[in-house]
């Protein structure tokens, strides 16, 4: 079954999370924006206002000013059409900066900052107009849009309320002295102006929570996609078994350089060969330090040939060195009396090679625990 078809109810995982923020997915608020837009906006127009219109009625006091110079200087007029559009220019440009740095920092407060491209990058399945259908009934676009419906409701009634109890003071305006009117006009606006930001700030305390819980609810997974996340993170347990696998035969074959320091090599007989060491000076236990099995075994075993190492049959005690004994590590503690009678049988015949003491008597063959043994263990379970 599809994870498109299961219900997803599960939390959004943070590899998910951190995935969809750097494809430029996070919850933005466009309540905040418009709020941080229209408030620094109506701000800058207050405080900037003023000082343009200075400029601006001194221009228009020098454009329709004329003397004989004037007239007779033609490139004068593009001078003062130049320095008017200047003024105009910089003052468009600092209102648009303002904005625009409103707008920027309202966006990185309702989702954070996100340094990625891909919402810019051409999709040709936003223009497929199934894709697009689909889309507009999803959880998310209908509560915006029923947002959108309530705060448009909201504000042409206060508009209207507003409206309706501004008329007569804005009508009784032309029968005041225009500067007076102005201010008085400017007031009104300014305060109709501050009822709608008002609005705008409480539909943006809900908006803001609101899209974190939409998207959150956007990007929750299903059990299977949950369990496919889990494998791409930690990999294919088959093919992790077979990594590790492939890696313990290369640590075998290049442990094979470290059979001429063995104390001896135990084998069962074709199958499996396990080199040991100990040196009581720095080790705790016996360590095995090379094994393998076939051929590489045999390899083991021809080495230690050529550099007279003993090489011992003891079938039990090879295989269960082989199955659970790790290379350069300490063998196991169930089999440190196996391995120590062994020991103690090359020593003797060592000091017997050199003159020191008779020789021993035949090979032993220590007595291994039944569990560790990986035939006893089939044997067991085919019976079973």
């Amino acid at each position: 079954m599809q994870s498109g078809s299961q219900d997803r109810n599960l939390p959004a995982s943070e590899r998910k999370l951190k995935k969809a923020r750097d494809e430029g997915q996070i919850s933005r608020s466009q309540d905040l924006s418009h709020l941080a837009v229209l408030g620094v906006g109506g701000l800058a127009v207050l405080v900037l206002a003023p000082a343009l219109f200075d400029h601006l009625k001194t221009d228009m006091a020098r454009q329709l000013s004329f003397d004989a110079a004037t007239l007779r200087s033609a490139g004068a007029m593009l001078t003062r059409l130049g320095d008017a559009t200047s003024v105009g220019v910089a003052g468009s440009a600092a209102f648009a900066g303002v904005t625009m740095t409103a707008a920027i920092v309202a966006a990185v407060a309702s989702g954070g900052w996100v340094q990625s491209l891909k919402p810019l990058m051409p999709d040709f399945s936003r223009i497929n107009p199934l894709s697009g259908l689909g889309n507009m009934f999803t959880k998310k676009k209908l509560v915006t849009t029923a947002k959108m419906l309530v705060l448009t409701g909201i504000l042409f009634c206060v508009a209207a309320v507003f409206l309706g109890n501004g008329m007569q003071t804005v009508a009784a305006l032309v029968l005041q002295p225009s500067q007076s009117a102005i201010a008085q006009l400017t007031q009104w606006i300014t305060g109709g102006l501050g009822l709608m930001l008002l609005v705008l700030l409480l539909a943006s305390m809900v908006d803001v929570p609101l899209q974190k819980f939409l998207h959150k609810e956007q990007m929750k997974m299903s059990h299977q996609e949950v369990k496919e996340e889990g494998k791409e993170s930690d990999g294919n347990p088959q093919m992790k078994s077979r990594m590790r696998q492939r890696q313990r035969d290369r640590a075998q074959k290049s442990s094979v350089n470290a059979v001429p320091k063995a104390d001896f090599v135990v084998m069962n007989p074709t199958h499996f060969a396990v080199a040991i060491r100990y040196d009581e000076k720095t080790m705790a236990a016996p360590q095995v330090i090379s094994k393998g099995a076939d051929l590489l075994a045999m390899r083991i075993r021809d080495i230690a040939k050529q550099h007279a190492i003993p090489v011992l049959q003891s079938p039990m005690l090879a295989r269960a060195l082989y199955a659970n004994a790790e290379l350069n590590q300490d063998i196991p503690s169930a089999l440190y009396t196996a391995v120590a009678q062994v020991l103690a049988y090359v020593y003797r015949l060592r000091n017997a090679m050199q003159g020191l003491g008779p020789m021993p008597e035949e090979v032993p063959q220590p007595e291994v625990p039944q569990e560790l043994d990986p035939l006893t263990r089939i044997a067991r379970l085919a019976s079973a």
